[in-house]
């Protein structure tokens, strides 16, 4: 091993996996911060500290205590939950991080619908409620509006985010935001958000930042199922915006990465675009955006983000330019109800034009309808060089993959259940 050691925090998931792989191949020991106590390290890592989360002050002084003694030189997260302390732990030590003082404003949506408010980004309007009395109060306020989103202050992957289109809606989803808990506690108090509906298409800005400089990789667009509970189910990039509107939307997502303190990391900033090209941020995570999208910045533009993130952290130059001129597409797969998946046909395997597929769900396990992201139950990407072909071919695969899920009746149990649902899975 050559170089020093990297130090992860949180090792779980495939983007976690992906930053772990660019650090091995590159000669660094890697390191991980887990809260998994008593587990041995994980395949590829060279080490583990165990420490809890959910206090960060001890999190911080435990985590700096070990980086000292294993030679780390940089430290990074691909989770959101840790951002934050991503950004105390690298100024303990020294290294390239984010603004530690400002850095729970890219979790707490709060203080972040707050700062990017004064920074003049173009945000939804946005009331902090912590009652009933206070909802009934934000519900009234003509800048709320119907339809609204209600929401947790420190979620992720949409977990506990409701579209409230009457004041008849308001109650029950207040109660699945208070339930939505961050993954590490801490947030019982905070209450949650009422929000005017953004209205537009949906994308998001993958963005690295370096020495405060911004390199805007894509700019992706996001599929979405539509009713209340609303999951992401693709992904596809580089989209390409008429000029003027590409400035635009950069503009406002350069002040809100400012806003946040974002200096040397990645970015995903959530952006909805109405037809006449005004941008509305909805929100920014100081992270790589999850669902696979550095995969299709790999498929489609040639650039090794993985790699571009550990140089950041360790105070490299970054190598950000694109050196291909593709595009890639991920569709997700997600269940038509709760129950149990009895059986799976049609899905992808990996080939030409399809370079990676993932599938999570147990045959004869129990499946939940898409309410958040984590509900997903596979997915496939496709790229290729011409946009408008990679997407039908999505579309055709998407087409022909068809699960059987038994109905679970309240109380009850899978074989009790009286029919079975055959879903295909539609664009």
């Amino acid at each position: 091993m050559t170089g020093a050691a990297v130090l992860l925090l949180d090792a779980a998931g495939p983007e976690s996996a992906a930053l772990a792989r660019a650090a091995a191949k590159r000669g660094h020991q890697v390191h991980a911060a887990t809260m998994a106590d008593g587990q041995a390290p994980a395949p590829g890592l060279d080490g583990q500290v165990v420490t809890d989360f959910s206090r960060p002050e001890r999190a911080v002084e435990e985590i700096t205590a070990y980086a000292c003694r294993r030679g780390v030189g940089a430290v990074l997260t691909a989770n959101e939950y840790l951002t934050e302390l991503a950004a105390l732990v690298c100024a303990e030590l020294g290294l390239p991080g984010n603004d530690p003082h400002l850095a729970h404003a890219a979790r707490d949506k709060a203080a972040m619908a707050s700062v990017l408010t004064a920074a003049g980004v173009c945000v939804p309007y946005t009331r902090l409620v912590h009652d009933d009395t206070e909802l009934q109060d934000a519900l009234a306020d003509a800048a709320v509006g119907f339809p609204c989103v209600i929401k947790p202050v420190g979620g992720a992957g949409s977990a506990g985010v409701t579209v409230v289109t009457s004041p008849a809606e308001a109650a029950a989803a207040a109660d699945t935001a208070r339930r939505a808990r961050g993954r590490y506690g801490g947030d019982g108090a905070a209450g949650f958000l009422v929000q005017a509906y953004a209205a537009g298409y949906e994308y998001s800005v993958e963005s690295v930042t370096q020495d405060a400089v911004t390199t805007h990789l894509a700019v992706t667009q996001k599929a979405v199922t539509g009713g209340a509970r609303r999951v992401e189910a693709g992904h596809s990039l580089p989209v390409r915006l008429p000029p003027a509107t590409e400035r635009a939307v950069h503009r406002e997502v350069d002040a809100a990465i400012r806003a946040v303190g974002i200096r040397h990391g990645a970015s995903h900033t959530e952006v909805v675009i109405t037809t006449d090209g005004q941008c509305t941020v909805i929100e920014i995570a100081a992270r790589l955006g999850a669902g696979h999208i550095g995969l299709l910045l790999q498929h489609a533009l040639g650039i090794d983000v993985f790699a571009a993130l550990l140089d950041v952290a360790l105070g490299r130059p970054a190598e950000l330019t694109s050196t291909a001129h593709g595009h890639a597409t991920v569709r997700f797969i997600t269940a038509p109800h709760a129950g149990r998946l009895t059986s799976l046909t049609g899905f992808p395997k990996p080939g030409p034009g399809v370079p990676f597929v993932r599938w999570r769900a147990a045959i004869g396990g129990p499946v939940n309808a898409a309410g958040v992201n984590a509900d997903r139950l596979g997915c496939f990407i496709v790229t290729g060089m011409d946009a408008a072909e990679v997407e039908q071919r999505a579309d055709m695969l998407m087409r022909q993959v068809r699960l059987h899920v038994v109905p679970v009746p309240p109380g009850g149990h899978p074989r009790q259940a009286s029919s079975t649902r055959t879903a295909a899975i539609a664009p």
